[in-house]
């Protein structure tokens, strides 16, 4: 082979990886700003999510969206990434009485309050722009009592889909009603 002909394939050779480097930089494009599978660590979520499930974190939908109460997020607690449900909302006033939920001293139906299970009562004014969350399994949960609030900047997406175990596969259903 001479050195003309080497150069000619070059080229051929370059064209051929374009579109893997192309879809390469798009699947990372797309897992660093869309969506990416997160693994549940811990029991913090229990019954709802449980040690070892991995989920869909849809990374966009809190850019562009509200979050609502009862959400499923991961928060950025520094060290590490924490998944836990949006109990509280900017500029509310949050209390457990009795284990029971008021928002601004309306009641508000929390299906985990059997897993709340401290004595003193829990009064939180959420700043505006923060968050207050809690783990589904409030006794072994650490949490925004823990932490205390967090930004929405410190909220790095929700998730609602457990793709992993393929038996748990599935968008979880939450509902306060009865």
């Amino acid at each position: 082979m001479d050195i003309d002909t080497g150069i000619k394939k070059f080229p051929e050779f370059v064209k051929g990886i374009i579109p893997y480097i192309g879809l390469i930089i798009l699947i990372l494009i797309f897992k660093s700003y869309i969506i990416t599978p997160i693994r549940v660590r811990g029991n913090s979520m229990e019954p709802t999510l449980e040690e070892g499930d991995i989920m869909i974190l849809d990374i966009i939908s809190t850019k562009v969206s509200d979050l609502k109460r009862f959400d499923i997020v991961v928060v950025d607690q520094g060290k590490e990434l924490l998944i836990k449900r949006v109990i509280g909302l900017p500029g509310e006033k949050l209390e457990y009485k009795s284990s029971n939920l008021y928002i601004n001293g309306k009641y508000v139906e929390d299906p985990y309050k059997d897993n709340y299970e401290r004595t003193e009562n829990l009064v939180v004014n959420i700043p505006e722009g923060e968050y207050f969350v809690l783990g589904d399994n409030r006794h072994n949960s650490l949490d925004s009592r823990t932490f205390g609030t967090f930004s929405k900047k410190q909220i790095k997406g929700k998730s609602d889909l457990i793709v992993f175990p393929f038996h748990r596969f599935g968008f979880i259903k939450f509902s306060t009603e009865k």
